[in-house]
């Protein structure tokens, strides 16, 4: 295990209590984990940082499908069918172990049993396993400790968010963190749900001028049993700009707890320059000076805020700080340690050699912007994505589209043909990966194709890696622990208080 690369005094921040919306006050970390990528930022990792003292926060992109691939793969140390017994409604959970759960794992070659799509019209047995994947994960993070845990979601994943939260609120998550969109439905959905009430998210449909009321009942689903009280969680919105932070903050139904405010450093999905979109000569977005975040704007909200992207490193808290800041979000330092759910040889990759990271404008489905770290093997190298093909993949980017004959669902990573019988046109699908199959094969969860062919990873991360040298100058593991005591080391006074 490394040792932290300074001879600061390495006594660790303590938490400051606040008070939020929520029905109980919760500690403010000066340090929250970033939920990185589909089940990179999973249980072990989040549970590493809430065991530190710090908010550790769990990926709520595809749980549901992370749960289902473990059972297959044999449930190494038992946790998946562990937390499913603590579940409220058993036999609710026992059906999905019944389901997919295979003692010693599915031989090598067999394709993993898929999982149920999430639909507009709800009801879908897709609900179920949502509910209890998101269950699983804030569980096996909040085991045997008291610290806080977080679940972090994708507005652009509007089918999910409700029976998602309602899991992770089972679970007795604390914070709730939502990006990629205005997640201004957020704040009333955790209210509702953590009074177990039937609650409608709003989706936009294609060729409709009014979005769909896309209905969750959470008593409908266990069968009648109430789970009893249950604590809402606060929730963080994780915006770029004071404008968008200000129209959040104006009414209390959409107002959040507090924000993250994101940079175009940060990994994941980014939000795009503000007016035209330019390139530079690399292809990338190029972004100004109006897509910086205005700090003293955000503080005059009166809420509090964390930033994200480029902060991982020491002398980067106690600017925040001074800023009005309550701290920092990182998740990059975090996506390639010890207890990260990455596949053990993509971090050592990242760990060997020099790191290099795009900003595609085009490889998301979402037209977000998307990190792309260049790694050998991985749909990074032009020859791998070109060899690659196309399927409908497990859809949770996928978008709701008005058709002769009702709903239909297509995404920019699907086959182009299907995607032009859909309506959408070719020259959209151009570029576009699919990141449902390349994230869950970055875990080690790829799905196998006939004919031996395994899904490759799609590996991101944020673009500021300056940390990695000074982390770990002989490119040797590290854990989220020695991350924590790094960054803590050298803080100033106050964030050492």
């Amino acid at each position: 295990m490394p040792q932290p690369r300074t001879t600061a005094p390495t006594t660790v921040p303590t938490a400051v209590p606040t008070a939020g919306a929520g029905t109980t006050a919760r500690p403010r970390p000066w340090l929250i984990q970033g939920g990185t990528g589909v089940g990179v930022s999973g249980w072990r990792l989040a549970r590493a940082l809430s065991t530190a003292g710090q908010l550790g926060v769990v990926s709520g992109t595809a749980p549901d499908v992370v749960l289902a691939r473990v059972l297959q793969t044999g449930d190494p140390g038992g946790h998946a069918r562990r937390a499913p017994a603590a579940f409220p409604l058993p036999e609710l959970a026992q059906g999905a172990l019944d389901c997919y759960f295979r003692e010693g794992g599915i031989g090598g070659g067999v394709p993993l049993r898929t999982t149920p799509r999430l639909r507009a019209t709800g009801g879908s047995p897709a609900e179920i396993l949502t509910v209890l994947g998101n269950f699983v994960e804030v569980w096996l993070a909040k085991d045997g400790h008291d610290g806080i845990v977080g679940v972090n979601y994708l507005e652009k994943i509007r089918l999910a968010t409700a029976p998602a939260l309602f899991g992770a609120i089972l679970a007795g998550v604390d914070h709730v963190l939502v990006g990629a969109g205005v997640p201004g439905q957020i704040p009333a959905l955790a209210s509702r749900l953590a009074r177990s009430q039937p609650c409608v998210t709003q989706v936009a449909v294609v060729g409709d001028e009014e979005p769909l009321d896309h209905l969750f009942d959470p008593m409908a689903l266990l069968a009648g049993l109430h789970p009893g009280p249950l604590r809402r969680p606060d929730v963080l919105a994780i915006v770029s700009l004071p404008v968008l932070a200000a129209y959040l903050a104006r009414d209390e139904s959409t107002r959040p707890d507090g924000f993250v405010i994101e940079t175009s450093q940060a990994g994941g999905h980014s939000a795009p320059p503000r007016g035209p979109m330019r390139r530079g000569a690399d292809g990338e977005p190029v972004y100004g000076p109006r897509d910086q975040p205005d700090l003293a704007t955000t503080a005059t909200l009166g809420l509090t805020f964390w930033l994200v992207g480029g902060q991982a490193a020491p002398e980067a808290v106690t600017p925040a700080r001074a800023a009005g800041a309550a701290g920092v979000q990182i998740g990059s330092a975090f996506a390639l340690c010890e207890e990260s759910g990455m596949a053990r040889h993509l971090r050592g990759r990242a760990h060997a050699g020099t790191l290099t990271v795009r900003n595609d404008p085009e490889a998301s489905p979402t037209s977000f912007p998307f990190k792309v770290a260049e790694l050998p093997g991985t749909l990074s190298e032009p020859e791998v994505a070109a060899a690659r093909r196309r399927v409908y993949g497990l859809g949770f980017l996928r978008t709701p589209v008005r058709g002769p004959r009702g709903l239909l669902y297509r995404c920019a990573a699907e086959p182009v043909g299907s995607y032009v019988r859909k309506g959408g046109d070719a020259a959209d699908a151009v570029g576009r990966q699919c990141l449902c199959n390349g994230l869950l094969a970055t875990v080690g969860l790829a799905q196998r194709r006939p004919g031996g062919v395994v899904e490759p990873p799609l590996v991101t991360i944020g673009k500021h890696l300056s940390f990695l040298p000074r982390l770990s100058p002989d490119a040797s593991p590290y854990t989220a622990a020695d991350v924590v005591e790094w960054l803590a080391a050298g803080a100033g006074p106050a964030e050492r208080a």
